[in-house]
């Protein structure tokens, strides 16, 4: 029986997940804040599906209750699958942003997820399989569409989950970012915004039932409102064709005097 641990498990994005891997067969390790939705969901998929779900209340901006949450990857039975789904997104403008919530974010946005995968994939890697998932975001790849760090954050989530794959898929482990669009969650209210007024909403369920056909075909990246992989691949393409001046010891035509 494999074993999956999904951040933020209580609403949204990562109830989904639970939900589609509790139907697999997988048995669950649910982690969020709420700890009534958490054992409300936990209850329905041992019901539904016979499963075995672990609960672990924790706020991952605390140190002290994410150090549960790495203890849980370190410990036996191993984690298969780790979704790092937990988020927050903060409105408004760098300039007036408040410190302590863009350190809050910061650290449920980036040093959580590193901290957790970090603490998963060593094993992983010992056993030559598992599975790590980042939830990013679009706006990793289009940062001016949003003001704020918010973009920066999914940006790093991008990256290493990138770099992370380049190090560890040729030792069985599978990483795979997702890059949802607009997507019908609570970080909109949670924010302070209104997901009302955001056009072309993707409904949660769209969203994880195409991430998981990403997962099923071993996708690095996963991008479910993009039509066309072709798409992707010509970003890919560009991206290497720019890498190819990487190696030049001197400044281009261009910066010389």
């Amino acid at each position: 029986m494999t074993i999956a641990l999904v951040t933020g498990a209580s609403s949204g994005i990562g109830a989904v997940y639970a939900r589609r891997l509790a139907a697999r067969g997988h048995d669950l390790v649910l982690v969020a804040r709420a700890t009534d939705r958490l054992n409300a969901l936990a209850t329905e998929l041992r019901n539904a599906h016979g499963i075995a779900v672990e609960v672990i209340k924790a706020d991952l901006v605390d140190g002290s209750q994410l150090e549960p949450v790495l203890r849980r990857l370190r410990s036996d039975p191993p984690i298969d699958i780790l979704v790092n789904n937990a988020g927050a997104a903060l409105i408004g403008d760098f300039a007036t942003a408040d410190p302590v919530r863009m350190d809050d974010l910061l650290r449920l946005n980036v040093v959580a997820p590193t901290l957790l995968a970090s603490a998963v994939v060593g094993r992983m890697v010992e056993r030559g399989k598992g599975a790590i998932i980042n939830i990013a975001s679009v706006l990793a790849l289009l940062p001016e569409y949003s003001r704020g760090i918010y973009p920066a954050t999914k940006s790093y989530l991008m990256t290493l989950s990138q770099g992370l794959a380049a190090e560890v898929a040729s030792k069985g482990v599978y990483v795979q970012a997702v890059l949802p669009a607009a997507t019908r969650t609570e970080i909109y209210e949670r924010a302070g915004g209104d997901a009302s007024k955001v056009p072309n909403v993707m409904e949660v369920e769209d969203l994880v039932d195409a991430a998981l056909v990403g997962f099923d075909r071993k996708e690095l990246v996963t991008i479910p409102p993009v039509p066309d992989v072709a798409a992707w691949d010509a970003f890919e393409k560009a991206r290497g064709v720019l890498a190819a001046g990487f190696g030049n010891s001197k400044p281009a035509a261009r910066y010389r005097a």
